[in-house]
């Protein structure tokens, strides 16, 4: 049953079964409410016609368009709606477009709902806190936009072997497992063993993670890795 105060969720996604994953996974988070699916750009028109959502998961491919050209009519149109883009692009000049037109995060497929659940988390909290917000001071805005800030600054510093994307892959497997191991990382992120590893012992440089050794009952101790709780 959908609460009268949960987001409204509109899905623009091309593959049904795709946008019925994330109708699925939408449900497993309370707060939010999908109220269409549309899978052409002329749907989602028609949608956006009738409909007033508060956030869209928006796909780039669509057979009939671009989902940038929906998001750029959005702006134009003044919609009062945030925007979620989830899509298999990896051009950086989409996401230059996306972050032109304000999207709230970027996600890229296949989508691991780890991280998709906690940017759904951040988003949820952050518009808690405009609706009890009556007076901005510097601190509440620093709190508002510091996440968006230490992100691209901390993607802009990364090492050299060290992606963006696959590093919020690994941290988010951390939001649904207490311990992991760099086998059980790479088989949920679909890597190598030694490519998780990797991303693991960088998260225990920046001081996110821990490690420790685990003996088990039978064969070489696995070094197994949790969040740093302060």
């Amino acid at each position: 049953m959908s609460s009268t105060n949960a987001i409204k969720v509109l899905i623009i996604e091309d593959d049904v079964a795709i946008a019925e994953i994330h109708r699925r996974n939408l449900m497993k988070i309370n707060g939010l409410d999908v109220i269409g699916i549309a899978t052409t750009k002329a749907e989602a028109e028609t949608l956006l016609e009738v409909l007033t959502p508060d956030l869209i998961f928006l796909d780039v491919y669509l057979p009939d368009g671009n989902g940038l050209d929906i998001l750029r009519d959005l702006r134009q149109q003044q919609h009062e709606c945030d925007v979620i883009l989830i899509t298999a692009d990896r051009d950086a000049d989409t996401l230059q477009a996306a972050m032109r037109g304000g999207v709230v995060d970027y996600i890229l497929k296949p989508v691991v709902f780890a991280r998709l659940e906690e940017s759904l988390q951040k988003y949820l909290k952050q518009k808690n806190q405009f609706g009890n917000l009556d007076d901005l001071d510097q601190s509440a805005v620093d709190s508002m936009i510091s996440v968006g800030i230490s992100n691209s600054v901390t993607a802009s510093r990364l090492p050299k072997g060290i992606d963006g994307v696959t590093l919020d892959k690994v941290r988010g497997l951390f939001a649904e497992h207490e311990n992991i191991t760099a086998d059980n990382a790479g088989v949920l992120i679909g890597a190598s063993r030694t490519t998780a590893r990797r991303y693991l012992e960088h998260l225990i440089s920046t001081g996110e993670l821990i490690a420790d050794l685990n003996y088990g009952t039978v064969g070489r101790p696995e070094r197994t890795y949790k969040k740093l709780t302060r």
